[in-house]
C-alpha cells in the first residue's frame, strides 16, 4: 500500500506485527489518542462559531488562566483514553494530581502524560495550537497508577507525540523506531501517512525560536547566544527569528526546517516555564529519534530524573550543532 493510502491504524498494526509478543494494548493507546485528536480538531476548526473560545474563569495548577478549549480537550482525552481499558493513570497539565481510572472501567498497563491544548491562549486569534502526549509503562504493583509510574526519565518513554492543529491537522509520533507524521484527511476522517521516517535538517535553516521579551531576565550566556544569532557574528552567519508562542507550532517548524527552539530559564524562573513530563520530554524523544538533540542547557533532557509531576525544565531542542553551541554558551554562566 502506498503511503498516501496508509492510515494511522494500518501503520500501527503493521508495526505491531513486527513484535510477536505484542498484546495490542499499546496499539490501543495510540489509536485512542488519534480518535481524541480528531474530536479536538473538529472543535478547534469551529472555535469562532461556537461558544468554546475565551477563558473559562478557572485557574489550573500552575496559576494560569484556563481556556474553555483547555477544559474541553482535557475532558475529551480523559474520556476517550481513560475509558479505553489501556491506561491506569493520566497526568495532565490541567490536574494537580494523577487521574486514576474508576473501578467501573478496566485499567491497563500504561500511564500517559498530556498537555491537552498547548498554546490555547492563541485560539482566540486563530493561531496554531496542539496536543502533546507521552506514554510510559506502569512500574508499580497494584491496579492504580502511582506518581512513580509517571516520574520516569524521558529515555524510558514507550512513545511520544504531538498533534498540530494548523492549516491541516497532523499527528506526529515515535515509538522509538523513527518519527512518522500523519495528516488528517477531513473528507474521510482518517489520519494518512504523509511523512515517513522524518529527519530534522542538519544544519538546516538558520532559524532560532525564543521569546526575546525576556532578554533582560536571561543569564549572560543566553544573552550572548541570542546576540550571536541575531547579529550573525558567528561562523553560521545571521539567523532569522521565528516565534509563535505555541510550543507545538514552533517545534513542528523546527522539525521540518531545522534550527533551534529555546525556552530558557530567567532570573524570576530559573527552571523556565515548560513542564518536563508532558511538554519537554515528549518533544525531546521525538527530536532525538529524528536525529536532533534536546538539552536543558547542560544535560540531555532524556536522562533527567523528574521528581514532581509538574516539574519545569529549561529547553533547547533542535538541530545538533545549534544545541551543542547553546550548551557551550550556557556553560560559561
Amino acid at each position: 500500500m502506498s503511503d498516501s493510502m496508509m492510515t494511522v491504524e494500518r501503520f500501527i498494526a503493521e508495526q505491531e506485527r513486527l513484535h510477536p509478543d505484542a498484546t495490542g494494548t499499546f496499539t490501543d493507546v495510540l489509536l485512542q489518542l488519534s480518535l481524541a485528536a480528531k474530536i479536538i480538531a473538529r472543535s478547534v476548526t469551529k472555535a469562532g462559531l461556537v461558544d468554546i473560545v475565551g477563558a473559562s474563569g478557572a485557574k489550573n495548577v500552575h496559576g494560569e488562566t484556563v481556556q474553555k478549549l483547555d477544559e474541553y480537550a482535557d475532558d475529551v482525552i480523559v474520556e476517550v483514553v481513560g475509558k479505553g481499558g489501556s491506561v491506569c493513570g493520566i497526568v495532565s497539565e490541567e490536574s494537580e494530581r494523577i487521574t486514576t481510572i474508576p473501578e467501573t472501567y478496566e485499567a491497563g498497563p500504561y500511564v500517559i502524560a498530556i498537555d491537552p491544548l498547548d498554546g490555547s491562549s492563541n485560539i482566540d486569534v486563530n493561531i496554531s495550537v496542539g496536543t502533546i502526549f507521552s506514554i510510559h509503562r506502569k512500574r508499580s504493583a497494584g491496579r492504580d497508577a502511582q506518581d512513580s509510574d509517571a516520574l520516569q526519565p524521558g529515555a524510558e518513554q514507550c512513545a511520544a507525540g504531538y498533534v498540530h492543529y494548523g492549516s491541516s491537522t497532523m499527528m506526529v509520533f515515535t515509538t522509538g523506531a523513527g518519527v512518522h507524521a500523519f495528516t488528517l484527511d477531513p473528507s474521510i476522517g482518517e489520519f494518512l501517512l504523509s511523512h515517513r521516517n522524518m529527519k530534522i535538517p542538519s544544519p538546516g535553516k538558520r532559524i532560532y525560536s525564543v521569546n526575546e521579551g525576556y532578554t533582560n531576565k536571561w543569564t549572560s550566556g543566553q544573552q550572548r547566544l541570542v546576540e550571536r544569532f541575531r547579529t550573525g557574528t558567528g561562523e553560521e552567519g545571521s539567523f532569522s527569528a521565528r516565534y509563535v508562542g505555541s510550543m507545538v507550532a514552533d517545534f513542528h517548524r523546527t522539525m521540518l526546517q531545522g534550527g533551534i527552539f529555546m525556552y530558557p530559564g530567567t532570573a524570576d524562573a530559573p527552571r523556565g516555564k515548560l513542564r518536563m513530563l508532558y511538554e519537554v520530554a515528549p518533544m525531546a524523544m521525538i527530536c532525538e529519534q529524528a536525529g536532533g538533540l534536546a538539552s536543558d542547557g547542560r544535560n540531555r533532557i532524556l536522562d533527567i530524573q523528574p521528581r514532581e509531576l509538574h516539574e519545569r525544565v529549561p529547553a533547547y531542542i533542535g538541530s545538533p550543532g545549534l544545541v551543542e553551541l547553546a550548551e557551550r554558551y550556557l556553560l560559561e554562566d
